[in-house]
């Protein structure tokens, strides 16, 4: 097993980070939807190699709930940030339905200049991704969507870098629905979250409840080609959070119920690399990894902390949040 050690500790005004990018200048971006105090707003930061944390803007908010709640972050060629702001995350009958998918163009000081909205009313926008001209969106939950087994349905939208206002319905009658997925564990059910391309353009998903990651693959005119189960090894990877490639082919995945990392080798094995029991970040724990990312030449995991419930190692929410380091190989 690889030690996690403290990479840094967050400012107070974060409460609960979350996704992360890294921007042109080799910062590490953190996106903060600071669910774990309901006054605080999203933000999003930037780290230094040395782990000094600036703000670098405050997410603007919806219009009906005055907050934001962003999540999965990601830059197109041109440095515009993406982020889907997951309003429904905490499962309050207000606030389902009304998900955004937000592209802002802001400077290095954080002065945005433009936002647009991509897409309104998704219920669960969790994770996403950008290649050839489009963006990726897990959306955990489609809550229309009505199984005679009761078991929940989850889907990856698709929009293009243009498109603007796209009013999603959560249901098999969106036209930007790329793919859905089903998850058939009883004991959790949270469907599609961590969201990654591979060097050769494939597309791997983690449907969390299930602790399993698809590969998608593309026809020519970039329409779904195949989706088949890639990994799944419930006694080494329980839940499948954010997910990201090393320059090696290896998939490391945040376990976020296990308070682990695990790993799906170039040859497909699944291998638990890194785990702690309930702790508090601060003291160099996995304190309920939501992503990893690789940057300069180490895992780079941020430390959810708030989720509980029997299937979850995590146990209460306490400050500060963190950002946890292990070493990559």
């Amino acid at each position: 097993m690889r030690q996690p050690k403290l990479f840094c500790v967050l400012p107070d005004y974060i409460s609960t980070p979350d996704s992360m990018a890294i921007d042109r200048h080799g910062n590490l971006v953190l996106s903060c939807p600071n669910y774990a105090e309901e006054k605080s707003s999203g933000c999003v930061v930037k780290v230094s190699r040395d782990g000094k944390v600036t703000k670098w803007f405050d997410v603007p908010v919806h219009p009906q709930t005055g907050v934001a709640r962003n999540m999965g972050i990601a830059f197109d060629d041109n440095w515009n940030v993406y982020l889907c702001d997951n309003q429904g995350w905490s499962g309050k009958p207000e606030l389902l339905f009304k998900g955004r998918v937000l592209k802002i163009t802001a400077d290095d000081n954080g002065i945005i200049s433009k936002t647009v909205v991509v897409a309104n009313n998704m219920e669960h926008p969790n994770g996403i991704r950008i290649k050839d001209g489009c963006m990726y969106v897990t959306n955990s939950y489609m809550n229309p969507v009505k199984r005679p087994d009761g078991k929940l349905t989850s889907g990856v939208y698709r929009f293009r870098l243009d498109e603007e206002n796209v009013d999603i319905k959560n249901d098999m009658s969106d036209k930007n629905l790329f793919a859905t997925f089903v998850t058939r564990n009883p004991e959790c059910q949270y469907g599609v979250d961590g969201i990654v391309f591979d060097s050769k353009g494939d597309l791997y998903i983690g449907n969390f409840g299930d602790g399993e990651v698809w590969r998608l693959t593309f026809n020519p005119d970039g329409s779904l080609k195949s989706q088949i189960s890639y990994a799944k090894n419930p006694a080494q990877l329980q839940s499948t959070d954010g997910m990201i490639f090393d320059g090696e082919g290896n998939l490391y995945i945040a376990d976020f119920s296990a308070n682990a990392i695990g790993r799906v080798s170039i040859d497909g094995k699944v291998e638990r690399v890194a785990q702690s029991p309930d702790c508090i970040g601060d003291n160099d724990g996995l304190d309920q990894p939501g992503e990893p990312i690789v940057w300069n030449g180490r895992i780079i995991a941020s430390c959810f902390d708030l989720v509980t419930g029997p299937d979850k190692v995590n146990t209460t929410h306490e400050m500060p949040a963190t950002l946890v380091q292990i070493p990559l190989y």
